[in-house]
């Protein structure tokens, strides 16, 4: 039988990093994966070929609609090749986790295809093509998540579908119904946008993404309307039935009343649950909360001392670089050292274009725990370099202390977001001020140049450029 120093079971962005990191530092490694490639959801069902689409997307929608304001004249039509352009979305997955295939044998990790089963806390069952047996002295449970459903509605993965399947339509919805008003739904909401579907969207909540900061909600909103997107929140869906290639939704809206919705797709994307089938969790004694998460301490540490578990799998925001973050600290914690993770530092993003993207506290996180602050808000379309790429929309927000001036959220909304969110991140890491960031030069013309007037802003109205 084979004997490892850490055996971690899932192979998405938290386990095969964690398997990195505890093979660099000296561990021996197995890393044990059900499905026939590496990168969990997030490479090959997730972040990576939603990302791709968004591009591909996002190129047709300038040549149709911008192209001719720069200049640039197309003769003839210009066409959707939608089989193209999931061909180039799998050749980019296909790329990406075959760099993981790579990362595994550079680092001398171990890989076993099959499902991972706990037989006790220092042995794994693993159930593929044969059923082999191996000893870890630690364990990483990093099974992630799937998308979860509501209980009254069948997932048919034809005409009712997941996140999964809206990765790889045959034809362009005529009418898209998209249940659920958060990233996802948003993300893959807005492909088929461009491609040229009719998109209604029915949230729950009383505005879309709503665990973000309210201003971006609204700004979002004013952006989709304008997008001719139908935005329909407060709306308790009841009731999705399938008749031939028609989906019917019934909801009840706010004040009680039935709303009926038809499109020829629907796609549930009500959020994500954590994985564990198959996982045997109780016979190493690892115990589950009743969402069905694993149960951690705050060194992710189980219920059984040699087992650690991290990412989607265990609580908190369903992000793979949370989950990154997560490998590496139980790695080093392995290792003996002393890691830290701030999880009020970890950002997220919405890679609708505009792009979303927030860290740190939301107005109504503040105002929740009586916090005095200080508002810093500055408009994208005050920019020369909005003016110049006609990306207009949108804003960036300084929440600071008002008695200290220490930068405690930034919320943005425009061109690039995702990539800009990274200088507030880094600002709030070392305990910035809204009067650091505002002294610091920013290159000009850039769009980061929004996050430098909004500190100016927060710091006693100082902002040039409005």
């Amino acid at each position: 039988m084979n004997s490892y120093d850490v055996a971690i079971i899932g192979s998405g962005p938290g386990g095969y990093v964690a398997a990195i990191r505890c093979a660099q530092l000296g561990m021996k490694t197995a890393l044990i994966e059900k499905y026939s490639t590496l990168g969990g959801t997030c490479l090959n069902v997730g972040c990576i070929p939603s990302k791709a689409l968004l591009d591909s997307s996002h190129h047709y929608e300038d040549a149709i609609s911008h192209f001719n304001e720069h200049g640039i004249e197309i003769s003839g039509d210009i066409k959707v090749n939608l089989k193209q352009m999931i061909d180039r979305k799998q050749t980019v997955v296909d790329q990406t986790t075959g760099g993981i295939d790579f990362l595994m044998k550079k680092n001398k990790i171990e890989v076993y295809q099959g499902v991972g089963s706990f037989k006790d806390a220092t042995h794994i069952t693993i159930t593929g093509e044969k059923k082999e047996e191996i000893e870890a002295k630690n364990t990483i449970i990093a099974t992630g998540s799937k998308p979860s459903s509501l209980p009254f509605i069948t997932i048919d993965k034809e005409r009712i579908i997941t996140s999964t399947e809206a990765l790889k339509l045959k034809e362009v919805p005529k009418h898209l119904l998209v249940i659920g008003g958060g990233v996802i739904g948003l993300e893959l909401g807005q492909v088929y946008k461009r491609l040229g579907a009719e998109v209604t969207v029915i949230e729950y909540m009383d505005r879309i993404i709503p665990t973000m900061d309210s201003g971006l909600s609204k700004e979002l909103t004013k952006v989709f309307k304008k997008q001719k997107f139908s935005i329909n929140t407060s709306h308790k869906v009841k009731s999705v039935e399938r008749k031939g290639n028609e989906v019917i939704v019934k909801a009840d809206d706010k004040k009680g009343n039935e709303v009926e919705f038809k499109g020829d797709y629907c796609l549930v994307s009500v959020g994500r649950r954590p994985y564990t089938e198959g996982l045997n969790a109780e016979a190493a004694g690892v115990k589950l909360d009743e969402r069905g998460r694993v149960e951690v301490n705050d060194h992710l540490q189980t219920s059984a001392k040699n087992i650690y578990a991290i990412g989607d799998v265990v609580k908190g925001a369903m992000l793979a670089h949370k989950a990154e973050e997560e490998g590496v600290f139980v790695a080093e914690t392995l290792a003996g050292q002393k890691p830290h993770v701030d999880y009020n530092l970890i950002p997220g993003v919405v890679y609708t274009w505009p792009e979303v993207a927030s860290v740190g506290k939301t107005e109504e996180q503040l105002q929740e725990n009586k916090v005095d602050y200080k508002v810093g808000q500055f408009p994208m379309r005050a920019l020369g370099r909005s003016r110049a790429s006609m990306d207009l929309d949108g804003f960036v927000k300084i929440l600071a202390d008002k008695n200290t001036d220490e930068i405690l959220g930034v919320h943005m909304i425009g061109a690039r977001a995702a990539d800009m969110i990274a200088e507030a991140v880094v600002a709030m890491e070392y305990r910035a001020s809204a009067e650091d960031v505002s002294r610091m030069s920013h290159a000009h013309p850039t769009f980061t140049e929004a996050i430098k007037e909004a500190a100016l802003a927060a710091t006693g109205d100082r902002a040039l450029h409005v």
